[in-house]
C-alpha cells in the first residue's frame, strides 16, 4: 500500500476563511502556477463499479495517473496481534487511514505521469453533517495547518466545499501547500485531497485536482 509503505518500511480561497490577514486576491496569486498550467488530459475515470476504485461518486482521473483503492479494513485486520509491534503497526495504519470523519478508499497516483504525489478520496459514514463541517474536521485532524481559506462549489448535481491550506512539517521544518475538497452523498462523504512533496509538485498537479472537480458527479 503506497502511503504505508512511506512510512512503514490550490485550489481557491474565500473572504470567510479561517486567516483573516489573508486576501482573496492574495490566494489567487498564490495559485499563480498552477492557475497557469494547461488543463489536464484526461485519462479515465474511476468511482463506478468495475473501475479501479469503486467510490459514492464518480469522476475522470488525468492521463497517465494510476487509481488504487485502499482496503483499509484488510490492512487493519493484517495488522491487528498480540501486542509489540503488531499493535505499533496497527495504530500507525490507523493513524494514516483515519482522516478526521472519513477513511481512505482511494489513491491516485501522479508518479507515471511525472509528478511525486497523490489524489486521494476518503470517504465516511452516512449521517448530518454538511460538507463544510465533513471538510473542517478533516484538515484539523492533519494537525499543523494554516491559512486554511474555504468556498463554495458546484459541479453538476452535486454542491461541495473546497480549502486551500498550508501544512507544515514539524519533522522537516518545511511548510507546502495543499488543497482538499468535500461534498455528502446519500452513502456517506467524500472528501478529495491533493497533496505532494511540495509547493511546487503541488502546483505542478492542480490541472488533475480541478479535471476531477469538474467532473465530480453522484455514483
Amino acid at each position: 500500500m503506497m502511503v504505508l509503505a512511506a512510512v512503514l518500511g490550490g485550489c481557491a480561497g474565500s473572504p470567510d476563511g479561517d486567516d483573516p490577514k489573508s486576501s482573496p486576491s492574495a490566494s489567487a496569486a498564490s495559485r499563480g502556477t498552477g492557475a497557469a498550467n494547461a488543463p489536464a488530459e484526461r485519462g479515465g475515470s474511476i468511482g463506478t463499479a468495475g473501475s479501479a476504485c469503486e467510490l459514492p461518486v464518480t469522476f475522470d482521473i488525468a492521463k497517465d495517473w494510476k487509481a488504487k483503492a485502499v482496503d483499509s479494513g484488510k490492512y487493519t485486520s493484517a495488522t491487528d496481534g498480540d501486542g509489540g509491534d503488531g499493535d505499533l503497526a496497527g495504530d500507525l495504519a490507523d493513524a494514516l487511514l483515519h482522516q478526521g470523519p472519513v477513511t481512505l478508499a482511494c489513491e491516485v497516483d501522479a508518479k507515471p505521469a511525472g509528478n511525486i504525489g497523490f489524489l486521494r478520496a476518503w470517504k465516511g459514514e452516512p449521517g448530518d453533517a454538511d460538507a463544510r463541517a465533513v471538510l473542517r474536521a478533516f484538515v484539523a485532524a492533519e494537525d499543523n495547518t494554516s491559512k486554511a481559506k474555504y468556498r463554495a462549489f458546484k459541479t453538476g448535481a452535486l454542491s461541495g466545499v473546497e480549502v486551500e491550506y498550508v501544512y507544515t512539517s514539524k519533522l522537516l521544518d518545511e511548510s507546502k501547500k495543499e488543497c482538499a475538497l468535500a461534498v455528502t452523498t446519500a452513502h456517506g462523504p467524500v472528501v478529495l485531497h491533493l497533496g505532494g512533496m511540495d509547493s511546487e509538485e503541488h502546483e505542478e498537479m492542480l490541472p488533475a485536482y480541478e479535471l476531477a472537480k469538474r467532473t465530480l458527479r453522484s455514483a
